[in-house]
Parts: structure tokens; sequence; C-alpha cells
């Protein structure tokens, strides 16, 4: 039986309005690219319809809070969906420039992570660390270190956070997903 309903139709269309103009941080690349690569990557690790779902809109609330609140997914895709969305997201507020310290942040969302009980939501969250360190490994090979200018803080910071992840998923989501996540990681240090 095919895994997904009008549901994902639905998310699919509320993400492109959701994050219509947003491009990758850094390049010309639409920010749906994104979202549905982690999606794909979600059904490819046996994602259910709700984790479909949430890594298309994993980035609305901290991204783009002025366009949906965490009411508007529980009302439009159910509790879980929003529950695993605000699990992802590691700011929630009405203006993005205002954001808390970049370390706080990801200190606060390793733990949150370390601690996740719904496979869903660790599994949205491979996907998407997944999506970012292949995009970000690409453009390191074809573009150099100069790629580190593009984020709030440098490379060290970076890999510090993508290899505490890469700890993290290796205990709560082994298998081969995983070791691509953590051996793209190496690669990353290397390219520095």
């Amino acid at each position: 039986m095919w895994p997904l309903t009008d549901r994902f139709s639905d998310a699919l269309t509320a993400a492109v309005d959701i994050h219509e103009g947003q491009l990758r941080k850094g390049t010309d690349t639409p920010y749906i690219a994104h979202l549905l690569g982690v999606a794909s990557t979600v059904l490819e690790l046996g994602g259910d319809e709700d984790a479909v779902i949430a890594a298309l809109l994993h980035d609305a609330l901290e991204d783009q809070h002025h366009r949906v609140t965490e009411q508007d997914l529980r009302d439009r895709f159910g509790d879980h969906v929003a529950a695993i969305v605000v699990g992802l997201s590691d700011y929630i507020g009405p203006d993005p420039s205002n954001k808390p310290d970049w370390r706080l942040r990801k200190e606060t969302y390793l733990a949150h992570l370390g601690a996740e009980t719904d496979p869903a939501t660790v599994r949205v969250s491979l996907a998407d660390k997944l999506y970012n360190v292949t995009a970000l490994r690409r453009d390191l090979e074809r573009l150099g270190p100069s790629v580190w200018d593009r984020f709030t803080v440098g490379s060290d910071e970076q890999l510090w956070y993508h290899e505490s992840l890469a700890e993290i998923f290796r205990a709560k989501a082994p298998g081969p997903l995983t070791e691509e996540y953590a051996t793209t990681v190496a690669r990353l240090r290397e390219l520095s």
C-alpha cells in the first residue's frame, strides 16, 4: 500500500508556501530542495507519514515563525507532526535575528536529542543533518574553506556540533546512514 495520503500533498503545499522565496544559506538554491531531500531520506529510513510530513516542515517554526505557528501545525497535521517539528527546532520565536547564542542553542539541541525517545524525531534529525553535511562537503570540495563564512560560527564550532551529533546518532539510530553521516563529518574536518 502506498504510505502517503493527501496529508503529504497538503504538507508539501504548505512547505512551498511557508518557505516561498527562501534560499539555502549562501546559495541560489530554493529552500524547498532541502526539505524534499530530507523527506526523501526519511522515507528511505522507513519513516511513516507523520515523519515525512515533519521532514517537509521541520524548519517552519525555526525559520518562518512569522508565517506559521505550532498551533497551526497541530490543527493542520496533528499533535505528533507538531511535536516532531518543535523537537527539531533550536529556536522558535517571532524574531529570528534575536536568537540566543549559537553555542547555547546547539548544546540545548544536543541535550534534547540525546534524551529524545521518539524514533521519528531522531530519524528526521538524522536525515536533516545528513543532507546538510553532504551539501556542505560538496561546497567545500568545489569552493574551498571560504564556505564556512556563510555561517554564524566558524569551522571549529560547526565540526564540534556535527561530531557531537554523530555520537548521538550512533547511539540512537545506528545503521548505514548514521555511518554515512559520521564519514561525511570526518571528510569535512579533512577539508577544513
